[in-house]
C-alpha cells in the first residue's frame, strides 16, 4: 500500500502532470471533443450523402468532408484567437496561430472573459486542462456550423465555390459570433445567456444558409419537385450519430465533468425525444402517415432548441421545449413557407433555416424565459433568472431578443458579401448541364456501382437495363401482341 501511495504521488509531480491539471475534466473535455467531431465526420457526412438524390451523394459527402478538414487548418491557424483570445473589437478577436508549444500546453483560458461576479468577485474562464483541449473542443463546434450551412446549398453550388467559401465565412462571421456571446465579448459581458450554441452556431448556420440559397441560386426544378433520400436507413445511421454526440455538444459546455454537465445530458436527450414525437405525431394528424424524414427533422429541432439553455433550465422545462420545438418549426415549414413569397423563391435544400435557425432562435428565447436562478448560479459569471421566475429574468429575456437580431443580421450581412465578392471570380452555381448528371460532372464519381465493377452503364455490356437518365430506350416486351422474351442461341 505505501509503494503505490509513493508511485501515485510521483506520477502526479510529473512534468506531465502540473497542479493545476485535472484529469476527469481533461478525459472529458478530450471526450466531448471527440462526441461533436463524430457528429460532423462521419454523421453528417453520411446523412448529406444519404437523404440527398443519388445524383448528389457524393457531392454532398465531399461538401461536408472539405469543410471539416478546412476549418480545422484555418482554425489553428488564425481563427481560435479570433473568437477566444485578446480583445481587437468589441465583437472580434485579435487573430493569431495557435500552435506554440508554449501556448499550447499551458492551462486553458479566454482572456477577455473577466467579469464581475457574484458579491463583486472578478471570474474568469479557465479551465483545468491544457489550451490544446479547448483548441480542439471549440474547432468541433465552428466545423459542425459550417457544414450544416451547407445544408442550405446541397445540390447546386460550385464545388470550388464552396471551397473558397468556408474560409472567408469562418474568418469574417463565425468567429464574431463565437468572440462576442462567448469569447468575452460585448454580448458576453452584456449578460446574454447562449449555453453551447443556439445563437453562435444554430441561429448563425440557418440564417447564413438562407442567405447562401438566395445567393447561389436554386436546384433544378425537376430537383427541387423530387429529391427522394436515396437511402433512409443510412439517413437513420447518420442521424443516430447526430443524436447521441449531441451529449458531448451540450455535456462539454461547462468546460468541466461537473453537475451542470449530468443535467445537460439530460435535458438535451428529454427535449430531442419529446420534439420528435411531438413532430411524428404531427404528420400523422396531417399527413395520414409518420414520416421517417420528418422524425429525422423533429429531433433535430429538437436538440437545436435545447442547445442555449440545456444546463440552465429544468427537466420539466426541457419537455417544455420539445413540445415546441416539434411543433413550431413544423408550422414553419409545413405551412408558413409554402404562404412566404421569400421562402418559396429561396431554394433551402434541406431547410436548414427551419431546423435550426427557427429553432435555435426559439431555443435561445425560451432560456431566456425558462432558465433556472439556481442552475444558473452554476454555470454563469453573472446573477439572472429566466422571465418566468420574476427579478431580472425581463430584461434576460429582451437581452436574448437583441441578441438574435444581431446575429441575424450580422450572417445576413457578412455571407452576402462574402458570396458577392466569390462571384466575381468564381460562379458560385454549377451550369445547367452540369446540375442534370450531378456527381459525375461535379468529381468524376458516382456513389454506388450499380454494374459490373463500377464501369459506367454501357447497354451492349449489361443488358436492358435502363434509368430515368438513360438516353438508350429498352425494346418493347411485346412482340405481335405477346409479352415474351428473345433468346439468342
Amino acid at each position: 500500500m505505501a509503494a503505490e501511495q509513493i508511485a501515485y504521488t510521483v506520477k502526479e509531480f510529473a512534468p506531465a502532470v502540473p497542479g493545476w491539471l485535472n484529469k476527469g475534466d481533461n478525459a472529458w473535455q478530450m471526450t466531448a471533443s471527440t462526441l461533436v467531431g463524430i457528429q460532423s465526420m462521419p454523421g453528417l457526412v453520411i446523412l448529406y450523402a444519404s437523404i440527398v438524390k443519388k445524383k448528389w451523394a457524393v457531392n454532398s459527402a465531399f461538401m461536408a468532408l472539405y469543410a471539416f478538414a478546412a476549418v480545422l487548418i484555418c482554425w489553428v491557424l488564425l481563427c481560435y484567437r479570433m473568437a477566444f483570445g485578446d480583445e481587437l473589437l468589441p465583437f472580434w478577436g485579435k487573430g493569431a496561430p495557435a500552435l506554440g508549444q508554449k501556448y499550447l500546453l499551458g492551462r486553458a483560458k479566454v482572456p477577455e472573459s473577466k467579469h464581475r461576479g457574484y458579491n463583486d468577485v472578478d471570474d474568469i474562464t479557465e479551465p483545468l486542462y491544457p489550451m490544446a483541449t479547448l483548441v480542439y473542443f471549440q474547432f468541433t463546434f465552428a466545423a459542425i456550423t459550417l457544414i450544416l450551412l451547407a445544408g442550405s446549398v446541397l445540390g447546386r453550388m460550385n464545388i470550388r465555390a464552396w471551397m473558397a467559401f468556408v474560409p472567408l465565412w469562418l474568418i469574417f462571421s463565425y468567429t464574431v459570433g463565437a468572440f462576442s456571446l462567448w469569447g468575452g465579448g460585448f454580448l458576453y459581458h452584456w449578460g446574454v445567456i447562449d449555453y453551447s450554441g443556439g445563437y453562435v452556431i444554430h441561429l448563425s448556420s440557418g440564417i447564413a444558409g438562407l442567405t447562401a440559397a438566395y445567393w447561389v441560386g436554386p436546384r433544378l426544378k425537376c430537383d427541387r419537385e423530387r429529391f427522394p433520400p436515396n437511402n433512409v436507413l443510412l439517413m437513420l445511421a447518420g442521424a443516430g450519430l447526430l443524436w447521441m454526440g449531441w451529449s458531448g455538444f451540450n455535456g462539454g459546455a461547462p468546460y468541466a465533468a461537473n453537475i451542470d454537465s449530468s443535467i445537460a445530458v439530460l435535458n438535451t436527450n428529454v427535449c430531442a425525444a419529446t420534439s420528435l414525437l411531438v413532430w411524428t405525431s404531427l404528420d400523422v394528424v396531417f399527413f395520414g402517415k409518420p414520416s421517417v424524414v420528418g422524425a429525422v427533422q423533429g429531433m433535430m429541432t429538437g436538440l437545436a432548441c435545447i442547445t442555449p439553455g440545456a444546463g440552465l433550465v429544468q427537466s420539466w422545462a426541457a419537455i417544455v421545449m420539445g413540445m415546441l420545438s416539434g411543433s413550431i418549426p413544423w408550422v414553419s415549414m409545413m405551412v408558413l413557407h409554402k404562404k412566404c413569397s421569400l421562402l418559396q423563391k429561396v431554394d433551402d435544400a434541406l431547410g436548414v433555416f427551419h431546423t435550426h435557425a427557427v429553432a435555435g432562435l426559439l431555443g435561445g428565447l425560451l432560456t431566456g424565459l425558462l432558465a433556472e436562478p439556481d442552475q444558473c448560479k452554476l454555470i454563469l459569471p453573472f446573477d439572472t433568472r429566466g422571465a418566468f421566475y420574476g427579478g431580472n429574468g425581463g430584461v434576460q429575456f429582451l437581452k436574448q431578443i437583441v441578441a438574435a437580431l444581431f446575429v441575424i443580421t450580422w450572417n445576413v450581412v457578412s455571407t452576402s458579401i462574402i458570396l458577392l465578392f466569390i462571384r466575381l471570380f468564381i460562379p458560385l452555381r454549377m451550369p445547367d448541364n452540369q446540375l442534370e448528371i450531378g456527381d459525375d460532372a461535379a468529381h468524376g464519381e458516382e456513389a454506388y456501382a450499380l454494374w459490373g465493377d463500377g464501369e459506367k452503364y454501357d447497354p451492349t455490356q449489361h443488358g436492358w437495363h435502363t434509368s430515368q437518365f438513360s438516353e438508350v430506350a429498352a425494346p418493347s416486351p411485346y412482340v405481335n401482341g405477346a409479352r415474351g422474351v428473345t433468346i439468342n442461341l
